[in-house]
């Protein structure tokens, strides 16, 4: 790096071949492992994150837990169209605030979109989870902007297909099964990529939807629309 680059203040400079220093410290992930290797040491507290994998089920709510247990009171978590509705008994006892979740089915992809970037904006959201099965780069660009000046965290659920495609998102992770543990492969991040995945032992690794059921236990989690409130 030149003399004059090494001059700028802290964080406005970023080299590839080393993590970058956001101005803000990252939401601590609950997995010392994996907030060694993020930028901001936890979760990007105001981007886009793709979570990927081959199909819901496999652990990949238990890694975000730590970080809705923490959400503050006055504060909404959203969840825009999970593939099975949330199973608030296990999400209860996992110490997810019920009161605090707002469940969103928009059933047009074009709803979808809006609905997030709506959750994103009312700046009532703590954090925002959605599920698309399909995006293209434009919505994906939309979605990251909007995250970032919400300064509110995206996890956006996104299948296997998308580890192939290019995205704006500033972390994607690739998750697979590994036993009793949830293998994480970090596809992209402001650094270097990382030559293997991590392995992290979920404390409270459920069974294949334990956290979401299928409709016909809809009666179970009516009251997540209205976040209880």
């Amino acid at each position: 790096m030149s003399a004059a680059l090494a001059d700028l203040p802290p964080g406005l400079v970023w080299r590839a071949d080393q993590l970058a220093r956001p101005v803000a410290d990252g939401i601590p992930t609950g997995f010392a492992a994996l907030d060694v290797e993020l930028p901001g040491g936890g979760w990007p507290r105001g981007a886009l994150i793709e979570l990927i994998a081959d199909a819901p089920g496999i652990g990949e709510l238990g890694l975000i837990l730590p970080a809705l247990r923490t959400v503050p009171a006055e504060r909404w978590i959203a969840w825009i169209a999970p593939p099975h509705l949330p199973y608030a008994p296990a999400l209860a006892a996992a110490g997810v605030p019920l009161e605090q979740l707002l469940l969103l089915t928009p059933e047009r992809h074009d709803e979808l979109l809006w609905a997030i970037r709506q959750a994103l904006a009312s700046g009532a959201c703590a954090v925002v989870l959605a599920w698309l099965a399909r995006v293209d780069g434009a919505a994906l660009r939309r979605l990251q902007l909007a995250a970032e000046e919400s300064a509110t965290p995206l996890f956006l659920f996104r299948p296997a297909s998308a580890a192939r495609q290019p995205s704006p998102a500033g972390l994607r992770l690739r998750l697979t099964p590994a036993g009793d543990a949830l293998a994480v492969d970090i596809l992209k991040r402001r650094g270097p990529a990382l030559a293997a995945p991590l392995h992290l032992a979920l404390p409270q690794r459920p069974a294949p939807h334990a956290l979401v059921r299928p409709d016909p236990l809809r009666p179970a989690a009516a009251s997540l629309h209205a976040g209880g409130r």
